[in-house]
């Protein structure tokens, strides 16, 4: 096996089409992002998400089935496919899960991919998944030729994952935790009563944060410490209150003018912004100015709608009303919250944790150039002046926010509804839930 200080903490999960990769994908992040369906094909690209097990994070890739290619290709084309799918899924992995299906037996493409993750030097482990029960368990044995550790799961019914996932974590580099000596900021802003010091004192009575007793950190100060989770991955953060962010027209005195000018700084130093919008009230247009601005920033994003208790209507038809009129926006989480009976606080720091990894997160580049390439191939641009746009490749050159450098031919012809598709297709792929994308293109001669 490589040495796995040269791998980050990624973990592929890799296999024929349908035998429940994108199941068990769902239940190891504990969500149903992936498209589940008993046809062959439906997952046809990979997905990434961050995933918390007991007190360790790593990302999960979720891959398209090997081997799903028309039945009239020539072998050497379909090995040459499972090959390319393979060596991109584990590029920067450490772990590969490789999923079989129990009740179909061993297949030869199971014993292809097989000898393909050895070739590859990835630590394997098989998933065989739809082990619905103990006779199922039993007949899970007979995958023990694949020639790697076999544990019988079911993603259906959530078993055996526990002993599939302590072998995986046991296998996973160390990897360095930057919030420790780095920690993300935090600001909570929003207009004058909105609830913001209500909010952050509930949120840091939470049993889910760890507050600092560092001297000089002490309740009534601006900058209070907080750790989400616990162990070495534990996420360190710096919450950052502010005064209330009026309209510019209505900053009179020198007071408010200060405060307005530290509300303003605060947003600019902070990785994460916490947007409060009054939720016993309809959205108005300073709501727009201050979320505009966050984003403009380059800064993660989290709307929380607060004073919920008082709400006049729904979650869904405030949430529709909020993002119509914030349609720059709709990439960004919204939470309903109440500071006074806490509903919300606990997802409002689930959220708030999650879209911390997805502005550092860190995308693949085989990966990643796949995702744009596909995506050029299915929409093309319009030609511009005799001259069509087009795509060498990209790389990402930085995160906090997420910076994608695009080499291609002429960059003055790109065109802003194509390169907001591009930015939907990399939403649609990768989640980057609250986090912005910043594409640069570069021009570049074709490689040969």
């Amino acid at each position: 096996m490589n040495d796995k200080t040269a791998k980050r903490r990624v973990v592929a999960i890799v296999g024929r089409p349908n035998v429940g990769k994108s199941a068990i994908f769902n239940r190891l992040t504990g969500a149903r992002i992936a498209i589940v369906h008993q046809t062959s094909g439906v997952t046809r690209d990979r997905l990434m998400r961050e995933v918390s097990w007991g007190n360790e994070r790593f990302e999960l890739v979720d891959t398209g089935g090997l081997g799903n290619m028309r039945a009239a290709a020539a072998s050497d084309e379909i090995e040459a496919g499972i090959q390319k799918q393979v060596h991109a899924a584990l590029e920067d992995a450490a772990v590969a899960i490789l999923t079989v299906d129990v009740e179909a037996g061993v297949h030869p493409l199971d014993q292809e991919v097989a000898g393909l993750l050895r070739k590859s030097g990835c630590f394997t482990v098989v998933a065989v998944n739809k082990a619905d029960n103990a006779t199922r368990d039993e007949d899970a044995s007979e995958f023990d030729r694949l020639g790697y550790s076999t544990f019988p799961v079911s993603a259906l019914h959530d078993r055996g994952f526990d002993a599939l996932m302590e072998t995986v974590m046991r296998a996973l580099p160390e990897g360095e935790n930057e919030t420790i000596s780095n920690p993300l900021k935090v600001a909570v802003v929003g207009r004058p009563n909105v609830g913001k010091s209500s909010y952050i004192n509930r949120l840091l009575k939470n049993d889910r944060l760890i507050v600092s007793n560092v001297p000089g950190t002490t309740r009534d100060s601006i900058d209070v410490p907080f750790i989400i989770g616990t162990g070495p991955q534990a996420r360190h953060y710096l919450l950052v209150d502010t005064a209330g962010m009026r309209h510019p027209g209505k900053v009179n005195s020198s007071l408010d003018k200060f405060s307005q000018m530290r509300a303003e700084k605060s947003i600019e130093r902070s990785d994460i912004v916490i947007v409060m919008i009054d939720g016993s009230d309809r959205p108005v247009e300073m709501d727009k100015r201050i979320v505009g601005a966050v984003l403009e920033g380059g800064k993660g994003c989290v709307v929380l709608v607060s004073k919920w208790d008082l709400a006049r209507q729904t979650e869904r038809a405030y949430e529709k009303e909020l993002r119509w009129a914030l349609p720059f926006a709709n990439y960004c989480p919204v939470v309903f919250v109440s500071s006074k009976s806490g509903y919300n606080v606990r997802r409002a720091i689930d959220v708030i944790d999650h879209v911390s990894s997805q502005i550092r997160i860190t995308l693949p580049t085989s990966i990643l150039n796949r995702t744009i390439l596909d995506a050029y191939d299915k929409v093309q641009p319009h030609v511009v002046g005799g001259k069509r746009f087009n795509i060498y490749y990209c790389t990402q050159t930085g995160s906090c926010p997420v910076r994608v450098r695009m080499f291609v031919n002429d960059p003055r012809i790109v065109e802003d509804a194509y390169r907001k598709y591009l930015e939907r297709v990399l939403r649609s792929r990768f989640g980057l839930e609250g986090a912005p994308i910043f594409l640069h293109f570069s021009g570049r001669n074709k490689p040969r």
